[in-house]
């Protein structure tokens, strides 16, 4: 009986002693440590204008109906080695029926060391993205009008920190080898340095975020031309439980603007400051609502005169604040009335922007969005009320695949009296846009080796 249990034990264990070793002989599977990728965009979009938008030059808008469409083409290649990674991005923008070649640039070029201990440089043509986009965002629903800066971006990311410091320096190449005067170029600035840094509190659903940006701005002539220097730095804070998200932020604006010398009185010292708060209430992972309020301070003693006449106030300083990097499609209303150039000169009477809204995902893929928004100045202006009008918007989107979407929009302005002045419109306040757009970004190469 034991031996016949020895023998037993002895023909079972053999097969799984033989398979452990034959298991053992396969050779591991070398570790691919290189990612090649390409992905491409191509995205068109048709719109229907009528009403309200500036022309080019800032003369009287055009109240007749316009229909254009917008494509933008680009193709992007990456590469990644473990703490290495690098993006080039090339593209395409215009208007279909365009003379000449429309837009060719390159987007993004840049690579991007980082080391186990969370340092981090990356140089080179890139986004530079923070928080809410509000004061640095890519802009990208704009699609002429996209942001890239070419900079020097060095930082820390580890244990909940984060701190980015980038900084650029622009110059024509016509002036390579005869000075440092910088206008008219890429970007709008010569100089720009930029701290940004984050913390996530741990433990508490609360995250901080602290800007500050200093931005180096030419005027004059070649021979003749100085540089105004600018500040803008605040916080951005957020606080989000289990169905609640709450968002706010203050930000200040100060230093030297650089209006043309023949236009206005050349430089004028910035006192300018921005607030907002949003909360979105999650009812479940397919319906949220939301409301918010923006204040932006505008320019004391903001005159707009009538068609063919000039202003005539003397300014002494500039109030108003303006966020040249940002995303600001994202804020302010659809339809991107009240921007800085929407209004008559090179001042602005400031905005008060009241809105609330709502998201819906009725079906897999879906997304719609509704919101209202009640707009005012915040400035006092001669004879005029501060209510500029009411919008609406809509605007919705479907997923086919994962690389192909199509997305539809229509917002509707109702302006008021103190709209038509600050935009010398002559137009019955009765505003329109409306766009439709297809998006298809696959990834149309993947290699690892």
């Amino acid at each position: 009986m034991k031996a016949y249990l020895f023998a037993s034990l002895l023909l079972f264990s053999f097969p799984l002693t033989a398979q452990e070793t034959s298991e053992e002989k396969v050779p591991e599977e070398k570790e691919k440590k290189n990612l090649f990728t390409v992905d491409a965009q191509l995205l068109t979009r048709g719109e229907v204008r009528k009403g309200g938008m500036p022309s080019k030059d800032g003369g009287t808008p055009d109240e007749n109906l316009a229909a254009f469409i917008l494509e933008h083409t680009s193709l992007s290649v990456g590469y990644e080695r473990g703490g290495l990674s690098a993006k080039i991005t090339a593209y395409h923008e215009g208007v279909w029926g365009m003379a000449g070649d429309g837009d060719f640039n390159i987007y993004e070029a840049w690579a991007n060391l980082k080391a186990k201990n969370g340092l981090f440089a990356c140089v080179g043509r890139q986004e530079l993205c923070y928080d809410d986009e509000r004061i640095l965002g890519n802009n990208n629903m704009a699609i002429i009008d996209a942001v890239s800066h070419d900079a020097l971006k060095l930082g820390y990311e580890g244990h909940g920190h984060k701190v980015h410091a980038a900084v650029a320096y622009n110059q024509n190449p016509e002036n390579m080898y005869g000075g440092s005067y910088y206008i008219n170029g890429a970007k709008i600035y010569k100089t720009m340095q930029t701290v940004w840094y984050h913390y996530d509190i741990p433990k508490v659903p609360i995250g901080a975020s602290l800007l500050f940006m200093n931005i180096g701005l030419q005027n004059g002539t070649q021979k003749d031309y100085h540089t105004a220097y600018q500040q803008l730095y605040g916080a951005y804070v957020t606080y989000k439980p289990k169905h609640f998200d709450v968002e706010a932020s203050f930000y200040r604006q100060s230093g030297k603007s650089t209006l043309p010398r023949e236009q206005r009185q050349g430089e004028l010292p910035i006192k300018a400051w921005m607030a907002s708060i949003k909360a979105t209430y999650h009812i479940n992972d397919d319906y949220s609502v939301y409301a918010g309020y923006d204040y932006l301070s505008g320019d004391k003693e903001f005159v707009v005169p009538g068609q063919g006449m000039f202003g005539m106030v003397q300014h002494k300083e500039i109030n108003s604040f303006t966020s040249p990097f940002g995303s600001s499609h994202k804020f302010y209303g659809a339809m991107d009335f009240f921007y800085v150039s929407s209004y008559f000169g090179t001042f602005s009477p400031g905005l008060q922007d009241l809105y609330a809204g709502g998201n819906l995902k009725p079906l897999k893929g879906m997304d719609i969005n509704a919101s209202y928004h009640f707009m005012g100045i915040t400035s006092d202006v001669p004879n005029l009320k501060k209510p500029l009008g009411h919008q609406i918007a809509l605007s919705i989107r479907y997923k086919f695949w994962d690389f192909v979407s199509v997305s539809a929009g229509y917002s509707f302005m109702h302006g008021t009296e103190t709209m038509e002045r600050l935009k010398r419109s002559t137009d019955k306040r009765q505003l329109h846009w409306g766009w439709l757009m297809l998006n298809v970004n696959p990834q149309i190469f993947k290699l690892k080796w």
